[in-house]
């Protein structure tokens, strides 16, 4: 019996809300990039690429621009590397399995705001638990004000982050490897493969579909980072933390809507830029089961 198809109908109410909330908006922003929209300006006029031409003269978005990729490069590696060793641990047969699963997810469903409130206190110099943790352990000479000294805070912000979300890259692969037929595993298993090796011939390639969404997602969401450092740091000290969107935020704030607008439009261009060929490479490597 062959497959029933639905009338292309059925899609247009998808499509109507995909058009009215992300089509028109992307390009009434491509729009107002190219003009001199501000706070003290009585009227809005097209300046053609003024805007764009300013980006490259601003050192402060180079540093937005150096922080963001540092940040989502560490977090998308370290979220899927974490990830997966959770989900690998896991999915083994160990007491109290669903409520560890529920534990490292935990982190996930709580807004970042809160976690971000909750680690200012965790690195707090003083009362903070990090520093008195090493202090108790003899490593007092380690302790250090993690979010105010220039050679710690980011590398603060992107641990707090990957804690936050690498229980979410642990289900993406635990709903992987529960697609993989255990006779692959056994069979190789019996005929003597060690772990290693059957998670490096048999796992690893079957959950290429998993690292595809684990790593898109990982990659377009550390990119588009905002309210953790805002709350942690708010860019600083100095400008040491600065990532795209806080840059976003001060531009808003101070009224240059229109320029602050192109820094969005370079961004969702970045991110496009560097999305689609890290998707279509990684689609290669997906093999059918």
């Amino acid at each position: 019996m062959g497959k029933s198809k639905y009338p292309l109908y059925f899609s247009f109410p998808a499509l109507a809300v995909f058009l009215v909330f992300f089509i028109t908006p992307t390009l009434i922003g491509f729009y107002y990039s190219f003009t001199d929209w501000n706070i003290n300006a009585k009227d809005i006029r097209f300046i053609g690429f003024q805007n764009y031409a300013a980006i490259f003269q601003e050192p402060r978005l180079l540093t937005a621009l150096f922080n963001t990729l540092i940040f989502a490069a560490a977090v998308t590696v370290l979220q899927n590397v974490c990830g997966l060793g959770l989900a690998l641990i896991l999915n083994e047969a160990l007491v109290l399995r669903n409520v560890l699963r529920m534990i490292f997810f935990l982190p996930y469903v709580i807004a970042p705001i809160v976690i971000g409130y909750i680690f200012r206190a965790i690195y707090h110099p003083e009362h903070g638990i990090v520093n008195q943790i090493l202090e108790q352990v003899g490593l007092a000479a380690l302790a250090h004000d993690w979010l105010n000294d220039p050679k710690y805070a980011l590398f603060s912000i992107i641990v707090t982050d990957i804690w936050r979300v690498a229980g979410f890259s642990m289900v993406v692969y635990l709903a992987g490897l529960q697609f993989i037929p255990k006779d692959l595993t056994e069979s190789a298993s019996m005929d003597g493969a060690q772990y290693w090796s059957r998670f490096r011939h048999i796992v690893f390639p079957l959950l290429a579909p998993a690292f595809t969404v684990n790593v898109l997602l990982s990659m377009i969401g550390s990119m588009k980072v905002f309210e953790m450092v805002m709350v942690l740091t708010e860019g600083g000290p100095g400008y040491t933390t600065e990532v795209f969107y806080t840059y976003i935020r001060s531009m808003f704030s101070s009224g240059e809507f229109g320029y602050a607008t192109t820094v969005n439009v370079v961004l969702f261009i970045l991110v496009t830029c560097i999305g689609v060929p890290v998707l279509m490479k990684m689609k290669k490597r997906e093999v059918e089961m």
